[in-house]
C-alpha cells in the first residue's frame, strides 16, 4: 500500500509547525518607541499567573501577577532580565483579592529584551512566566 502525499499538504504541516513553535507574545504598538508583550505563566496546583511587560522611554515596566485561592501566604520571587537576577524579594498574598503582584521598572538594553520571573510558594507551588519584547 503506498501514501500519496500532496503538496499543499506538506505546506499546510509545515506552516502549523512553525505557528505553533512561534516565540510567545511579542507585540509592538503602533508607536515605535511603545512596545509591549504579556504572555500567560505556567503554575501548578490551582495557580495561575501573567507577565507583561511594556515599554517606553528608554524603561521596561515589568508587572508579574499570581492568583491563588488561598489569602495570606508568602512566595519568593526571582526577576531575570537578560540572564541577570535584577530584583528578589518575598510578597504575600492579599487577604481581599487572594493574589499578588510585582511591579518593577527596569533599564530598556539594545535589542530585544528577555525577562523571566519565577514565584516559589507554599507547599511547593511554582509559577514561572518569560516574555522577550522585541526590538
Amino acid at each position: 500500500m503506498s501514501v500519496v502525499v500532496r503538496p499543499c499538504a506538506v505546506v499546510a504541516i509545515a506552516v502549523a509547525l512553525l505557528v505553533a513553535g512561534a516565540p510567545p507574545a511579542a507585540a509592538r504598538d503602533g508607536d515605535d518607541d511603545r512596545r509591549e508583550a504579556r504572555v500567560e505563566g505556567t503554575c501548578g496546583k490551582g495557580t495561575s499567573s501573567k507577565l507583561r511587560l511594556r515599554s517606553r522611554d528608554g524603561r521596561i515596566r515589568v508587572e508579574f501577577e499570581v492568583r491563588r485561592n488561598r489569602r495570606g501566604e508568602r512566595w519568593r520571587v526571582v526577576l531575570v532580565h537578560e540572564r541577570r537576577v535584577v530584583w528578589r524579594g518575598s510578597v504575600r498574598t492579599s487577604r481581599s483579592s487572594r493574589s499578588f503582584r510585582v511591579r518593577r521598572t527596569l533599564r530598556d538594553l539594545g535589542g530585544s529584551d528577555r525577562v523571566k520571573v519565577r514565584a516559589s510558594g507554599p507547599r511547593g507551588v511554582t509559577c514561572e512566566a518569560a516574555a522577550t519584547l522585541a526590538a
